[in-house]
């Protein structure tokens, strides 16, 4: 049936192919997030590992939500395969420190974070405010966390 949402189709596509590209960063966040805190060790392990899960498990919700935005648009979701060639996010060639696991995570919170924002002129012109919404709430949680993250650092 076809999508009437006063949305053009042409400007539909424009901001999933968007919403693609911030699935795919979230996605490769999630998944690196959760391979931190599965793999996480040293003297800040219990306050990383408890953090680490925290975060994952919101990242998890926020790829739901992107994905049905991406659906409610009339576009399908990607899988793994698009979102490795998708994402700015590099996946781990081994197991970093505490350290630089904080440091990648608050790199990818604010790859996330410029991928949401790029997509805003496009939703902005087709006055797509539930799209618009959906990354305010994405840069706040991810500018949010990647503050957090940078404060251990000292």
């Amino acid at each position: 049936m076809k999508i009437d949402i006063g949305i053009s189709e042409k400007e539909r596509k424009e901001i999933a192919n968007g919403l693609s590209r911030l699935l795919a960063d979230t996605y490769m966040l999630y998944h690196k997030t959760h391979y931190y805190h599965w793999n996480v060790t040293g003297p800040m392990f219990n306050t990383l590992h408890l953090m680490f899960e925290t975060q994952y498990n919101e990242q998890w919700l926020a790829i739901d939500l992107i994905a049905e935005r991406i659906r409610s648009l009339g576009f399908p979701a990607g899988g793994y395969k698009s979102y490795a060639k998708l994402t700015k996010i590099d996946e781990d060639e081994d197991v970093p420190s505490a350290e630089q696991m904080i440091k990648n995570l608050v790199k990818g919170h604010e790859t996330v974070t410029r991928t949401a924002r790029s997509i805003f002129e496009a939703a902005d012109a087709a006055h797509d405010e539930p799209t618009a919404d959906l990354l305010t709430q994405r840069m706040e949680a991810s500018e949010k966390t990647a503050w957090m993250l940078r404060s251990m650092l000292g």
